[in-house]
């Protein structure tokens, strides 16, 4: 059996984008960061995809994240990019991950849990320099590196920090951090002659920073032909970028109603005129926000812009197609892509010459972010992965 709900995710669009920016990077490495389930869009394939566009590194949340890699055959290095508690570390010896490390105390419990392991955790150094979520203060970082020197199974193989307002270019912040970062591995190379790989730059960073792509350069939202933030819609690296991401169902149910009926749970919607009203299987127990419709939210049908109506259930929503052509039971809906026109009217937002609705639309009347739009889409919408890594040569 086939859900119509469903998410189709173009593996040739994540391959074209890593290597967009991995040419951006220049002499950098990309880290392609896969977590929450590579940002709703599926882990392992979307990894595999990134690797064969370019990656040299993959980045993930937590250590189950990394496993659920390895398992998979995925054998890049992998970057566990925050905190872990003592057994997850063990863990991650195991499976032959990179930690980020932000204390000495989880540096300690690195040393503990390598035992007999062949070869020393790779771990990175995390300075916070401005963040003020994790990591050493900067006047720190030479003790922690130090400290790093002197234990077993403990290779200390970079230095780190992530930037707190890079996706808002005009922010001072981001220079601010640069300062303090440099001043650190100013202080560091003093007394250390190793080499050491610098990163600091997410998306943003990577895309508006040129001085802050060091060594490597970590990209999340991006690789999803994302735009970090709407400052960067219309940056010329990020119209570069293809979006990999359909989310489409069907409609299972039209019915003409008359003017005065309120719509589904509440009556938050009250018809006033005569409408045709199409029931789509989707709802909010697959990501679709509750209030979606009552914020102006809208999908496609036939190319042409449906506006949902009243509250968005658990399992279905409800459009008005009282306008535009004629739907039937059946027609595909688009909540997130695109979709060819059949005319002019209800022209939605080009992409590719066909209508689309995108995360950063939803985002903009939710008053959220694109990342949140993707990564809450729910496990129950089967992942249908599309292309092949051969179709992503760069238009």
């Amino acid at each position: 059996m086939t859900r119509q709900s469903r998410l189709e995710v173009d593996l040739a669009a994540i391959a074209h984008n890593a290597t967009v920016l991995a040419g951006l990077a220049g002499r950098a490495g990309l880290c392609a960061v896969v977590k929450a389930n590579g940002y709703g869009h599926g882990a392992v394939p979307v990894a595999r995809a990134a690797v064969a566009g370019g990656a040299v590194m993959l980045g993930v949340a937590t250590v189950e994240e990394g496993i659920e890699l390895r398992t998979a055959g995925i054998s890049a290095p992998i970057l566990v990019l925050g905190p872990q508690p003592a057994d997850s570390i063990r863990d991650a010896v195991a499976y032959r991950l990179e930690l980020m490390v932000t204390s000495p105390s989880e540096m300690e419990a690195v040393a503990a849990a390598h035992g007999g392991a062949a070869s020393a955790t790779r771990v990175h150094l995390m300075v916070d320099t401005g963040m003020r979520r994790v990591g050493v203060e900067p006047e720190d970082l030479v003790d922690l590196h130090a400290r790093a020197l002197t234990l077993d199974g403990v290779d200390p193989v970079a230095v780190a920090t992530h930037f707190a307002c890079a996706d808002a270019p005009d922010d001072p912040t981001t220079d601010r951090q640069l300062v303090r970062f440099r001043a650190a591995l100013a202080a560091l190379d003093a007394v250390s002659a190793g080499p050491h790989l610098i990163h600091a730059a997410n998306s943003a960073g990577a895309i508006t920073r040129p001085d802050a792509r060091f060594d490597l350069v970590r990209c999340g939202i991006s690789l999803y032909g994302l735009e970090p933030s709407p400052q960067l819609e219309h940056h010329d690296a990020v119209r570069r970028l293809r979006p990999a991401l359909r989310m489409v169902s069907a409609v299972s149910f039209v019915k003409r109603v008359p003017a005065d009926q309120g719509v589904n749970y509440g009556h938050r919607f009250v018809t006033g005129r005569p409408s045709t009203l199409a029931t789509v299987p989707v709802g909010y127990g697959d990501g679709v926000p509750r209030n979606l419709g009552l914020a102006g939210g809208e999908a496609l049908v036939g190319g042409f812009r449906r506006p949902i109506v009243g509250v968005v259930t658990m399992d279905q929503l409800v459009l008005d197609c009282t306008d535009g052509p004629a739907v039937e039971v059946g027609d595909e809906v688009v909540f997130l892509g695109s979709q060819p026109r059949r005319g002019e009217v209800g022209r939605a937002e080009s992409h590719g010459g066909d209508a689309a609705v995108g995360p950063g639309e939803w985002a903009r009347i939710l008053d959220t972010i694109n990342y949140e739009i993707v990564t809450r889409l729910g496990a129950r919408l089967p992942r249908h992965h599309l292309g092949t890594f051969e179709d992503a040569a760069l238009a």
